[in-house]
Parts: C-alpha cells; structure tokens; sequence
C-alpha cells in the first residue's frame, strides 16, 4: 500500500498546480482557533443545548398553575351623600347609622324592623319595639287633676285654683348642677312611627320632644314620650311667607285673622291632647309680624298658664306664661357633619354664656347625632337639661 502512495506522488511531481474547486476554509478555521471566539462559540452552544431540551422535553413549570392579570387603576368611587331626612331610617340608605332587618317575615308582622347602634331597636307599625336604650324615669300620667277644663274639641289646659300651672306641673324636673347648661328641641314627631319611637328612645329624657297636632293617636305619643321622661310640647301651626302654596295644614293661625279667629283654632289645637308643658311654632314668619294675631295668640297662653319656646324666629317677643327662644336651628342641613358642627357650636355658646337652646326636626340623621352628641355632654363639663328650664317668666 505505501508503495502505491509512493508512486502517485511521484506521477504528480513537477505537473502544473490542479485548480481549486471551492473556496478555502483555512481563514475560517484560523479565525474559530482564537480565544475568544471560542468562549463565544460555547456559550452559544449552551444556549441552543437548552432550547433542544426543552423542545423535546416540554417546560419543567408546564404542569404548575399559573394566571396571567390585566392590571388596570380603578377610577375613584364617587362618595356617597349623607342621608337627608327619611332616608337614613328607610331602606335606601342602610348601614350608616343602623342595620335594617326582617321586612316581612311573621316575627315582624310585615315590618321593617331597624336595629340602631347600642342595641336599640324600633319597628316601622307594629306593637313590639325592644327596651328603651336610656332607662325610663316617668313624669306623672296626664292629665294631673285641675289642670284641665273641657273645651270645644278636648280638654284645654288652665291654671288651677291653687295657682298651679301647666307649664311648672308638666314640665321635667330640673336641678342644675353649675355646669353650663344646653337644651334641645326635637320636633316634628307623631306622623312617623319610626323616628318616633327612635326619638323616645334614643335620646335622653332631657331632651324635650314636640308633637304636631295633626298626629294619629297623638294622646298616646305623648303619653308614652312622658312615659319614658320627655317632656313634651305641641306645635302650634303658623302662617308662613308664601301662604297658601306654602301651608302648614288645617287650623293655620293667619295673620290677618283676627283675635276670634286665632281664639277658634287654638281651641282645636290645644284641645287635641294633654300633658304638655309649652307650644311652638311651626313655621309662622309672617303671622310673627301680625301684632293682631300674636297677642291674641300669647294672651291665650298666659291665661292657660302655657309656656312658648320659638325656633328663634320670634326675636324673643314676650308674652305666654313663661318665654324663650332658641339659640341655633341644628339642622338647616340634614347631614351628620353639619348638624355636628351645629350642636358643638350649640356647646361653645352655652360654654360662653351659661346656657343655650337648639331645636331640630326629627329627621334620623337628626335624632341620631344629638343621641351621639348629647351621651358625652357630662364628660365636656355640660349638663343637659330640658328646654322649660330655659323659659323665663315675662319680666323676670
């Protein structure tokens, strides 16, 4: 075999060169011989060793759960208002100040039963409400004997031959103790059952409530307000600005209705219940203005032994048996915060003078935050006290 070798190479010395058939490789194989290309060249092939591996043997993590998520900022929920008048008793405005439950089960005999903070609870019309939150201290039965007469349409009050008048005998008891002192009226009630209860309950038997005239049963709304340690006053309907689209109900007092006319009605008005210490007004900024029809209106009073306390609209216009005027309405806008600030302000002022009186409708909202407020009046260096100890007789 080398001899064979030998002889073709021989056969092929001294011919001329054979043309190449392709380019060269050399430069190629000199160029991949240098370090670094080299380095280069084996990372590569890690790279490609482990995509061929998981090409034939599939992802090791295919078999673990995994989720992709869109992440997207959600815009800002627009805030809630705060709830005005029945809404935050009513099934539109839950959670706020109460838990709203049953709604037509036999247990609640078809009522919505409204369960409010601290345990209290009342129901829409049914007979059964839960325990009061506030302890009962009962003022007498109305009516006390010979305080009353029989008039036209009810009984009316009078002063009694021993010179005992309705506005002492049916007021709540009152000791103060130094503190300054702060009233407050809720008015309004006896038209709605629920803000009812829940003001006889809710709030504290200093608090002086007020009844309209017009109210179903209202006998036993105040008998059950006194029941519980209200003292209790009626609501004496008024000619407003705006009278008749703006109209307070039957037996509006009116301005220009002389002082027969004024006597009539307030035998209906004072004649629909008993066991009140005072009236107020209900509206009334133009029948204010009419000398004819309040001093008709005030003399009445004075004759019955009766006390006045005005929402502040009345400029402290003396008069009736006993007098007084509010110092601040709390709820001009029936939202927590405002009648918060209204009530602490209501504060400040009875801090500065000695004494001060708010009055407000029974809106929820309202009956719920003077609860709030008025459960920590003590701690504040206050003491709370019912608004006929704020009334003053005529030139005392």
């Amino acid at each position: 075999m080398f001899a064979k070798r030998q002889s073709a190479l021989a056969a092929a010395a001294g011919a001329a060169p054979r043309a190449k058939d392709g380019p060269s490789l050399t430069p190629v194989i000199n160029a991949l011989k240098k370090p670094p290309v080299v380095a280069g060249l084996a990372g590569l092939f890690l790279l490609s060793t482990s995509a061929l591996f998981l090409t034939v043997l599939g992802d090791p993590k295919a078999g673990t759960p995994s989720a992709h998520v869109a992440l997207e900022r959600e815009a800002p929920a627009p805030q809630a208002p705060a709830p005005t008048g029945f809404e935050a008793f009513s099934m539109g405005a839950m959670g706020l100040y109460q838990n709203l439950a049953g709604g037509g089960d036999a247990a609640t005999g078809g009522e919505a039963m409204i369960t409010l903070p601290d345990g209290g609870s009342v129901s829409g019309g049914g007979a059964a409400y839960s325990a009061p939150v506030h302890t009962a201290s009962p003022l007498a039965k109305a009516p006390i004997a010979g305080l009353s007469q029989p008039g036209p349409n009810g009984v009316l009050p009078m002063i009694a031959p021993d010179g005992r008048v309705p506005a002492q005998a049916y007021a709540r008891p009152f000791r103060p103790n130094g503190k300054p002192r702060v009233s407050l009226i809720v008015g309004g009630l006896g038209l709605n059952a629920v803000t009812t209860r829940a003001a006889i309950e809710r709030l504290p038997p200093e608090v002086t409530l007020s009844f309209v005239p017009y109210a179903d049963n209202l006998q036993s709304w105040i008998d059950q307000a006194r029941a519980q340690g209200h003292e209790v006053m009626l609501e004496m309907p008024m000619e407003p600005t705006g009278y008749p689209d703006n109209d307070p109900g039957p037996y509006t007092l009116l301005a220009d209705g002389g002082a027969d006319d004024v006597t009539a009605k307030m035998d209906w008005l004072l004649g629909r219940a008993t066991g009140y210490f005072g009236v107020t007004n209900y509206l009334g900024d133009r029948f204010s203005g009419s000398d004819t029809g309040m001093n008709a209106f005030l003399g009445i009073l004075r004759q019955r032994g009766v006390a006045f306390l005005d929402d502040g609209s009345f400029q402290r216009r003396p008069g009736a048996w006993a007098r007084a005027s509010a110092d601040r309405v709390i709820d001009r806008t029936q939202s927590p915060a405002a009648i918060i600030a209204a009530l602490n302000s209501l504060e400040a002022q009875a801090k500065l003078r000695g004494s001060a009186l708010g009055t407000g409708f029974s809106y929820p909202v309202t009956v719920e935050a003077a609860a709030r407020w008025t459960a920590g009046l003590e701690q504040r260096g206050l003491q709370l006290a019912p608004a006929s100890s704020m009334s003053m007789r005529p030139g005392r």
